[in-house]
Formats: C-alpha cells, sequence, structure tokens
C-alpha cells in the first residue's frame, strides 16, 4: 500500500467535521489557480482540487502545463499522475491506467 492508498483509508475514518476541516487544509495548500491551465471560468466557479475532487467539466479545455508535481497537495498525498483538471483524480487516473495499461484513451 502506498502514501496515497494509506492516506484515503485514513480519511474514511474521519467524522464530517474533520473531513471538511481537511479539505480547508488542502485547499489552502493548492496551488491550482498558480498554473498556466488555470482558467478564468475555474477561478470564477471556484474549483479547486482537482486531485481530489476530479476534472474541470465545463471551465478547462485545454492543457497549457502542468504544476501539479511541485503543489504541496501532491506530495502530501503521494501522487503519481498529473493534470488532475483535464483527466480527473488520482483515483481516477489510477483506475483508467490499470484498465488501459500506460496510454490513456
Amino acid at each position: 500500500m502506498d502514501k496515497f492508498e494509506e492516506t484515503i483509508l485514513s480519511m474514511w475514518g474521519m467524522t464530517r467535521e474533520e473531513r471538511e476541516e481537511s479539505d480547508e487544509k488542502f485547499a489552502a495548500l493548492c496551488t491550482c489557480p498558480s498554473c498556466p491551465t488555470y482558467t478564468s471560468c475555474a477561478k470564477n466557479a471556484r474549483e479547486l482540487l482537482f486531485c481530489l475532487t476530479g476534472k474541470s467539466f465545463l471551465c478547462i479545455q485545454e492543457e497549457k502545463g502542468c504544476i501539479c508535481p511541485s503543489c504541496p497537495v501532491t506530495m502530501e498525498f503521494g501522487f503519481r499522475y498529473t493534470l488532475f483538471c483535464r483527466r480527473g483524480n488520482e483515483k481516477t487516473q489510477r483506475y483508467e491506467h490499470g484498465l488501459w495499461g500506460t496510454k490513456m484513451i
């Protein structure tokens, strides 16, 4: 079991209040607004933490670069993947890579 799996398992035991506190902590660390791919639409929609919540379906249409590897949230969780705003959260990308191998369709 890697760091991401351990962290997710530990979160299952959290109360709603603990989870909300955790979400606020990670939102404060999130660097999405500094990313070249992040858009004003995403800012206005208050979209953050794509690595945990999933991709943006309406606001982010193209990949213009990625700062996910340097994000403190990525380091905290031990993510393997990037470009969460376009390709889905860590859980989704792990699932898809498990099904399709290293190439995403």
